[in-house]
């Protein structure tokens, strides 16, 4: 997608800008954000309907019974040390994006990519958490996982169902150029290249209140050679008048980009518990997250989100000498 270019600005308007829309990571990937150093234990996948309307959110691969799923994880013990983090099913859990997100488009065409006019009222889950709404990202951490995964997954978004537009975008600092990873308009799936050993925040952007339906896919070649996929449709209640219950019934009944004859792969793919069938050659081997304009040419950025890399090392060297124990993260401290 191609955004206006950004125009110089004074310091002062960009201060303004980051202030009213988001509080952004230091740094882009959020490297060296405290909030984000964690290391996954073993953790139970449980069933049961789950509504989270605070506290902090990933998504993520696992394997459940054996067989790779694309899992939500319901971390509570961040907050309260009593409780217990576990995995959830995403079609039994919703996230509820209450009024407390509500943000105002600052007058900036940096952020023509949402969708909404400057100095209205969209829905807003930080990149930086805020401690009223709900905190959403993603993680490549569970043991197993980093295991048996070579390298790295692609986390795609291949459909969306909804009243408005939903965007998912980083932003590096206070005054980096916000660097586009999903929007809802797109109709060919969106992929994302995701390290193992990461977890990353973002900002989630709603334009309208309502039931929203978003199908994502994470697929990896796994280091005996096999390949997974499983594609998931979470679940977001966006205002606190729209109800979870109404989110938890919906159906879905629009197209996905596997669907759709521009992105070149089968329809029918496995939403429920199972394993999803996606066409690689749709899906692509990258991320592209940002365009940028520049000598009349349009580049494409490739981002990788990386963490950990001296624990990527260590996990590359043992997997060569057969080792497969890396549970513990060098310098890590988990909740």
């Amino acid at each position: 997608m191609t955004r206006p270019p950004r125009s110089r600005r004074a310091m002062a308007a960009a201060a303004l800008t980051a202030a009213l829309l988001l509080t952004p990571s230091a740094a882009f990937g959020a490297t060296d954000e405290p909030d984000l150093d964690q290391t996954l234990d073993e953790l139970e996948v449980v069933h049961g309907q789950r509504v989270l309307d605070v506290g902090h959110v990933d998504m993520g691969p696992k394997f459940d019974d054996g067989a790779w799923r694309f899992l939500i994880h319901d971390d509570v013990a961040r907050a309260d040390a009593d409780a217990t983090s576990v995995w959830r099913y995403p079609d039994e859990t919703v996230l509820h994006v209450i009024d407390s997100a509500r943000l105002t488009v600052p007058d900036d065409p940096a952020y023509a990519f949402i969708g909404a006019d400057a100095g209205s009222e969209v829905y807003v889950v930080p990149q930086t958490q805020n401690p009223d709404v709900v905190w959403l990202g993603w993680n490549t951490q569970d043991p197993e996982v980093m295991q048996t995964i070579d390298r790295g997954i692609t986390l795609s978004l291949t459909g969306v169902q909804g009243p408005g537009v939903v965007t998912t975008y980083l932003q590096s600092g206070s005054f980096g150029d916000p660097q586009l990873l999903w929007d809802s308009r797109v109709t060919e799936p969106q992929p994302v290249w995701v390290d193992v050993n990461t977890h990353t925040h973002a900002n989630w952007v709603f334009t309208e209140p309502g039931v929203y339906l978003l199908e994502l896919t994470a697929e990896a070649d796994l280091i005996d050679g096999s390949h997974v996929s499983d594609a998931q449709r979470i679940r977001f209640a966006v205002g606190s008048a729209t109800s979870p219950d109404d989110a938890l019934a919906e159906s879905w009944s629009g197209q996905t980009a596997q669907d759709a004859p521009s992105a070149g792969a089968e329809a029918g793919s496995d939403t429920g518990h199972g394993t999803g069938d996606v066409s690689q050659d749709a899906l692509g081997p990258v991320a592209i997250v940002a365009i940028v304009v520049a000598s009349a040419a349009i580049v494409v950025v490739v981002v990788a989100l990386v963490r950990g890399s001296r624990l990527r090392r260590r996990v590359l060297a043992e997997r060569t000498a057969g080792s497969r124990d890396i549970r513990e993260a060098p310098g890590g401290g988990g909740e």
